[in-house]
């Protein structure tokens, strides 16, 4: 499903909304519990993967995936651009997250992996666009990048945290770059409980969707989250439509 028809695709409802701190509290819980599976997941091969955090979040808000992946062999890098402002800390053009992947592969000698969570997973596609030279496979955890910001309850936090408006020609022009198929493999996680923005547009045709079942708060916290995201990067994650 893509950028077609997600007029009839509403918000989660406010409750489900209400509920995401609590269930982003039992994703933490759930970490404690999921210890043995977590370390029987499959190793890595060593490629540079990219983290990049949601709206308003910083790399510290990926601190447990980035020690999960790095625990599995891969060489793991925060974005380091602080906040996640949008273009307010990405650049109007994205030039500033460009050059932090340019960086990336620079220093390692291989294109980059990306993995961003919400918001950092539409720029994560919007750089695979722009420079597919840079990246080698992209997921996004989470990330409504494939539907109308209104089928989330996060458009408003998104104006005011980075100064555009949703009507924006540029926004707008974002969003529909970032629903285009990417040249690379790509997977979205995405979950039908999602408190926050549809699960619905969290993903398209164009790419292996696997469906988790999480919060969109501390997603990138849970589990199976971590496992599917092991799994993808392994080649073992299977087509979930």
């Amino acid at each position: 499903m893509g950028m077609e028809g997600s007029e009839a695709i509403r918000a989660p409802h406010p409750l489900a909304a209400m509920a995401e701190p609590a269930r982003a509290a039992w994703n933490v819980a759930e970490l404690i519990l999921a210890q043995q599976q977590l370390k029987a997941a499959p190793r890595g091969d060593g490629r540079p993967i990219m983290l990049l955090p949601g709206l308003f979040n910083s790399d510290r808000s990926n601190i447990v995936m980035h020690g999960f992946l790095g625990k599995l062999d891969y060489r793991v890098f925060g974005w380091e651009l602080g906040r996640n402002f949008g273009v307010r800390a990405v650049g109007p053009e994205a030039e500033r997250l460009i050059e932090r992947v340019e960086a990336i592969r620079d220093e390692t000698g291989e294109t980059v992996t990306m993995i961003g969570v919400s918001l950092g997973g539409i720029m994560a596609r919007i750089v695979a666009h722009r420079r597919p030279d840079l990246v080698r496979e992209v997921i996004t955890i989470s990330a409504p990048y494939a539907g109308s910001p209104t089928a989330t309850n996060v458009w408003k936090a998104f104006e005011l945290l980075t100064g555009e408006k949703i009507g924006d020609e540029a926004v707008k022009a974002r969003l529909a770059e970032a629903a285009l198929p990417l040249p690379m493999p790509s997977t979205a996680l995405w979950s039908r409980s999602d408190g926050l923005v549809n699960g619905l547009i969290c993903r398209d045709d164009s790419c292996r969707a696997v469906e988790i079942h999480s919060s969109h708060m501390g997603v990138q916290l849970k589990p199976e989250t971590l496992l599917a995201i092991a799994d993808v990067l392994a080649g073992q994650a299977p087509d979930q439509r």
